[in-house]
C-alpha cells in the first residue's frame, strides 16, 4: 500500500529531530513508502469550495541540520491528490486552528485527517478532560473571583491556568499564604476572554506527570515527566527530566475508560497526561512523547500509529 500523505505543520526548518513526534511519523511514513508533502497552516486555502494547500514534496532523514528536503512547491488539492492528512501544527487552540478544522472538514474523512477534525475542534484539551470529571482532581472553571476565592479556601494548595494554553504556559502554582493570586487573576482577565482552570494542587507531581500514549484508543507507551527543582510544571521543555515509566493498575483504568471514547471519535493518535490517580488532559491536537517512549521501552510507536491509519484504508 502506498499513500499520499500532507503533513500540516509548522516550519520544519527548526525542529528537534530528536524529540519532535511529527519528524519520525514522516520518517516511518517514507520507510513505508509513502509519499510525503509538508505545508504550512497558512497555506491551507479554499477555492470555489475545494480546499487546496501549496505544498512541497519531502524527504526526510535523521540527519542534524539536513533532516528534509523539499521539492518544487506546487498547489495540492486535498481531495484528489492526497490520501492521509497529519493535522499536526502546534497549539494555541484559537481560531487560526479552528479555522483549520473547519477547512478539513470539507475534505475527511474522503480525505483521512488525523485526528478527525471536527472532533479536534470539539475536544481543547482542559475541556474535554472535564467529560471523565471523576478521573480529574478538583477542578474549577470560571471568571468568577468569588468562586476561586471559595475554591482556594476549600483546597488551600491550587494551580491556576489558562483555559486554552499550552507547554506548560501561564500554568502558576498559588501556595496557601501566597499574596499574589488577586493580581494573577487581574493579569488574566487582561490577557484572556476565556475562563481560568484553577485546580486542587497533587503534590504526586513531584513524583512526575505521565504522558501516555493511546493509538485508537489503546494505551501504547507512556514516559514519566519529572518536574525540576524549584519548578511545578513537568514540561520536558521547561526542564522537566524524561523517566522510563509502566502503566499502574489506575492508569489502565483510565485509559480503558476513556479509550472507546478517543476511538469512536476518530482520535487516532492522543497523549493523556495523569499525576498521581487523577486524569488532568486529554491532548488531542499535536500530542508529543513518541521518541522519548520509544528509547526506553525499545518500541515504535510511530508504527503503532501508521498500522492503525492503514487499517482504514485496508476496511
Amino acid at each position: 500500500m502506498s499513500l499520499r500523505v500532507a503533513i500540516q505543520m509548522d516550519p520544519i526548518d527548526s525542529i528537534d529531530i530528536n524529540g519532535d513526534s511529527t519528524f519520525v511519523l514522516g520518517l516511518e511514513a517514507q520507510k513505508r513508502g509513502h509519499a510525503l508533502y509538508h505545508y504550512l497552516p497558512q497555506d491551507l486555502t479554499m477555492v470555489d469550495g475545494r480546499v487546496v494547500a501549496y505544498a512541497h514534496p519531502m524527504t526526510l532523514q535523521r540527519e542534524q541540520n539536513n533532516h528534509y528536503e523539499f521539492g518544487e512547491g506546487r498547489w495540492i488539492d486535498l481531495l484528489d491528490d492526497v490520501d492521509v492528512v497529519l493535522m499536526r501544527q502546534d497549539p494555541p487552540f484559537d481560531m487560526a486552528y479552528i479555522t483549520a478544522t473547519h477547512l478539513l472538514e470539507h475534505v475527511h474523512p474522503q480525505t483521512l485527517v488525523v485526528n478527525n477534525p471536527a472532533e479536534v475542534r470539539n475536544a481543547p484539551e482542559k475541556l474535554f478532560v472535564t467529560k471523565f470529571a471523576d478521573l480529574m482532581p478538583p477542578t474549577l472553571i470560571t471568571c468568577n473571583k468569588e468562586q476561586i476565592d471559595a475554591f482556594r479556601e476549600k483546597h488551600k494548595d491550587i494551580i491556576v491556568k489558562p483555559l486554552f494554553g499550552n507547554g506548560g504556559a501561564g500554568v502558576f502554582h498559588i501556595k496557601p499564604g501566597d499574596e499574589n493570586l488577586n493580581s494573577l487573576i487581574e493579569m488574566f482577565s487582561e490577557l484572556y476572554r476565556e475562563p481560568v482552570m484553577v485546580q486542587a494542587y497533587l503534590p504526586d507531581v513531584r513524583k512526575g506527570d505521565k504522558r501516555i500514549i493511546l493509538v485508537d484508543g489503546k494505551p501504547a507507551g507512556a514516559v514519566n515527566r519529572i518536574p525540576a527543582e524549584g519548578e511545578a510544571r513537568s514540561n520536558l521543555h521547561v526542564g522537566g527530566q524524561a523517566a522510563k515509566t509502566d502503566l499502574t493498575p489506575r492508569e489502565q483504568e483510565i485509559c480503558e475508560r476513556i479509550g472507546p471514547d478517543l476511538k469512536a471519535r476518530g482520535m487516532i493518535f492522543v497523549g493523556i497526561d495523569v499525576i498521581g490517580d487523577y486524569l488532568t488532559e486529554i491532548n488531542v491536537t499535536s500530542p508529543t512523547g513518541i521518541q522519548e517512549i520509544n528509547r526506553f521501552n525499545g518500541a515504535c510507536l510511530e508504527g503503532d500509529i501508521w498500522d492503525a491509519i492503514e487499517s482504514k484504508f485496508e476496511k
